[in-house]
């Protein structure tokens, strides 16, 4: 496990699982929260995002997490392991919540990037029903055959999956 692509629903807990992920694994992450966006919340130009994530997964070691539908095929393509943040939508709209309670709004600089409007509520609310079948089908088209797929249910499964990671890799 050298690159590893974690995507799922805003809430779900992917910058948390990829954080503790690269103490694991002693790989740099980056949250691609922090690669597009500005501190004025300022959306990078697609085609220079993409770029920066090509230059990413050219590193021998990385943890990207993010969705970003429209540049996860780069990502795919170039993963040992995909960890799909597969949790329900209440557990979702939990997160975004108690994330913006525990850390405020805003950049934070760990990959907490804290925003709530009615789109990212919608987004987090309907992803399941609408985004996790592109999510499902890019993964199924880029990453089967040559990576690695772990479906993550809930925080209790993270916690689990994490500490058999940390065991096979001590």
């Amino acid at each position: 496990m050298k690159k590893v692509a974690i995507v799922g629903c805003g809430g779900s807990g992917k910058s948390e699982l990829a954080r503790k992920l690269a103490k694991i694994l002693d790989a740099p992450v980056t949250h691609l929260d922090a690669a597009f966006y500005d501190d004025e919340w300022n959306a990078l130009p697609m085609e220079k995002f993409a770029e920066v994530q090509r230059g990413l997964v050219a590193q021998p070691t990385w943890i990207i997490d993010g969705n970003y539908n429209s540049t996860l095929q780069i990502r795919l393509e170039a993963c040992d392991t995909v960890v799909l943040m597969d949790v329900s939508t209440l557990a979702a709209l939990w997160g975004i919540f108690s994330r913006q309670i525990r850390h405020g709004a805003g950049h934070k600089g760990n990959g907490v990037h804290n925003r709530i409007t009615w789109g990212v509520i919608k987004y987090v609310a309907t992803y399941r029903r609408k985004m996790r079948p592109r999510v499902m089908a890019k993964i199924e088209e880029f990453a089967s055959g040559h990576a690695e797929v772990v479906f993550l249910t809930s925080r209790r499964h993270t916690r689990r999956w994490l500490e058999q990671v940390a065991a096979q890799h001590s």
